[in-house]
C-alpha cells in the first residue's frame, strides 16, 4: 500500500465511520473504483481504533463517568441503580451478538460478504430501512393535524431488551454496506428512542467490539506479518483526526436534521454499483488484499 493510498483510506474510514453510510462499504468501494487492492478487513479493523480513539475523547466525560459508576458497583450493591452504572452494563450486554458474530462468521466477513454485489444489497435496503426509521420518528415529533407531538425515550429508558436489540442491530454491521451507526440508531428509532440518545448510545455501545476486533488483528498480523504496518499507522491517524471532526458535526445535525439525504445517497451508491457490476466495470469480487 503506498503512502497515498493509506491517505485516502484514511480519510475514508473517518469521514464514514460514524455516518450512516457504511465505512466498510466505502473503504472497499475506494479500491475498487481506484484499482486498488482491497484493504482488507485487517485495514478496517485496524484504523477504526483509530475512529474509536476519537469516540473516546469525545465522549471522554461521559465514559469516565460511566466506567467509574460501573466498577464502584461491583463492590456497592446501591450504586446497582445508578443510571451510568446500569449504562456500563447495559454495553457490555449490546456487545455480546457482534462479539458471537463475529467470531463465528470471521471466515464469511473477510470473504464472501465483501463480494460488492452485497454490499450494493445492503446499502439500498438498510437505507430504505433507515428512510422508514426517520419517518417515524419525524411524524412522532412534529405530530399532524389531528394528533399531537408523541414523547420519545432517552437513554434513561434502556433495557436490557433494548439494549440486546440494539447489539443485534449493531452485529449486521458485519456485512459491508450495513453501517453500525445506522443500522443502530434506525434501529433505536423503531423502539422509539430519540435521535440523539439512539445515536449517543451507538457510539458507545461500537467502543468494546471495535476496540477488541482491532486488538485481535494486530495480534494475528504481528503474528503472520500480512500488514504494511507504517502506511496502516498513518492511515490510523488520519481516520482519528477526521473521524474526531465528523462526530462533532454529526451530534448536532442529527437533533434537527432528517437522515433522508444519506437514504438517497445510500441507494443511488448501490443502485450505481450494481449497474456497475452488471455492465462488467467492476468485478464484484476483490481483488487481493493489500499487506
Amino acid at each position: 500500500m503506498s503512502w497515498f493510498e493509506s491517505l485516502v483510506l484514511g480519510l475514508v474510514q473517518g469521514l464514514t465511520e460514524f455516518l450512516p453510510v457504511s465505512s466498510s462499504a466505502h473503504l472497499r468501494l475506494t479500491a475498487a473504483f481506484s484499482g486498488w487492492k482491497d484493504p482488507g478487513a485487517a485495514f478496517t479493523a485496524i484504523t477504526q481504533i483509530g475512529t474509536e480513539t476519537a469516540v473516546l475523547i469525545y465522549f471522554r466525560k461521559d465514559i469516565g463517568r460511566i466506567v467509574s459508576a460501573w466498577a464502584r458497583s461491583l463492590f456497592d450493591k446501591a450504586m446497582r441503580r445508578d443510571h451510568d452504572a446500569q449504562m456500563g452494563w447495559l454495553v457490555i450486554v449490546g456487545s455480546i451478538p457482534i462479539g458471537v458474530l463475529g467470531v463465528t462468521l470471521k471466515d464469511q466477513i473477510e470473504g464472501p460478504f465483501r463480494d460488492l454485489r452485497i454490499t450494493a444489497t445492503m446499502l439500498i435496503v438498510v437505507g430504505v430501512v433507515i428512510g422508514i426509521a426517520d419517518r417515524l420518528a419525524a411524524r412522532d415529533e412534529t405530530g399532524g393535524r389531528h394528533r399531537a407531538p408523541k414523547q420519545r425515550k432517552s437513554l434513561e429508558n434502556l433495557g436490557v431488551k433494548d439494549g440486546l436489540i440494539f447489539g443485534l442491530c449493531q452485529a449486521c454491521a458485519l456485512i459491508p454496506g450495513v453501517s453500525r451507526s445506522g443500522a443502530t440508531i434506525s434501529g433505536g428509532l423503531f423502539m422509539g428512542y430519540r435521535r440523539e440518545a439512539a445515536a449517543r448510545y451507538s457510539f458507545l455501545l461500537a467502543i468494546p467490539a471495535v476496540l477488541a476486533s482491532g486488538a485481535f488483528e494486530v495480534k494475528d498480523s504481528l503474528e503472520e506479518g500480512h500488514v504494511d504496518w507504517p502506511p496502516t499507522l498513518f492511515a490510523t491517524v488520519i481516520a482519528f483526526v477526521s473521524g474526531y471532526a465528523v462526530i462533532a458535526w454529526f451530534m448536532k445535525w442529527i437533533s434537527h436534521k432528517s437522515f433522508m439525504p444519506f437514504v438517497w445517497y445510500r441507494v443511488a451508491l448501490g443502485i450505481a454499483i450494481i449497474a456497475l457490476v452488471t455492465a462488467g466495470v467492476l468485478s464484484p469480487h476483490a481483488a487481493e488484499s493489500a499487506g
